[in-house]
């Protein structure tokens, strides 16, 4: 972990160096940025949905003192993330309509959507998600084709934040099966190098969606 928060602190240093200059990250560096706080941010979520999750016999003060301090060590980790996309990358690539632009706006929308997972009072994490992850969206599906793995990354990530945070499980299912098909219509198109990563995420998307149907015939029944 020491070496993954070393990590981040370059990582924010040489953000921060580069887009003073008014330059980029290189595809590189871009997913060093991604990578590196996906892995603090997926551990510190993994513990919160431990203690959320309560145990037996166990002090409760305890629980919910861990857990606060968990929920502020995310918290304050997300909102670095999102300052640096917003306040530096994303400057550097607004109107550039590429898939850059896309990656840097799903990512904030990433963000965001793990402070709505546990700050669930604030609608406005809810709402700012929403609103980078469309964005996003009206981005990619003028400018990047069906089958770009950053394309179907955003309607992968969308769509769970529809499901589980938004509460529209409607509108989490007609963009997974929307994105699916338009995917399986161009798959002859895809080359080799993003072959194995759209194929990926392709069947996570038809996962969740054939989770996500069952789960509502059964509401239905129910």
């Amino acid at each position: 972990m020491k070496i993954i928060i070393k990590m981040c602190k370059f990582v924010k240093a040489l953000v921060q160096n580069k887009t003073a200059k008014g330059q980029d990250l290189d595809v590189e560096e871009r997913n060093l940025l991604s990578v590196a706080y996906k892995n603090v941010v997926g551990s510190k979520r993994a513990s919160w949905r431990t203690v959320s999750g309560g145990f037996d016999d166990a002090d409760e003060t305890l629980i919910e003192k861990y857990k606060a301090i968990v929920e502020n060590e995310l918290e304050n980790i997300c909102k670095e993330v999102i300052s640096l996309l917003v306040d530096n990358l994303l400057k550097t690539v607004t109107g550039k309509k590429d898939e850059t632009e896309v990656f840097y706006l799903k990512m904030t929308g990433d963000y965001y959507r793990y402070l709505a997972e546990f700050r669930q009072g604030n609608e406005s994490y809810k709402e700012k998600a929403k609103e980078f992850y469309q964005k996003a969206l009206d981005i990619a599906q003028e400018h990047l084709p069906e089958t770009h793995p950053t394309r179907l990354g955003l309607a992968l990530n969308f769509s769970v934040c529809y499901y589980e945070i938004l509460n529209q499980p409607e509108k989490a299912c007609e963009l997974a099966k929307k994105s699916f098909d338009a995917a399986i219509e161009k798959l002859d198109t895809l080359n080799d190098a993003s072959y194995k990563d759209s194929t990926l995420i392709m069947q996570l998307l038809r996962d969740n969606l054939t989770l996500w149907t069952s789960e509502q015939a059964k509401d239905e029944e129910a």
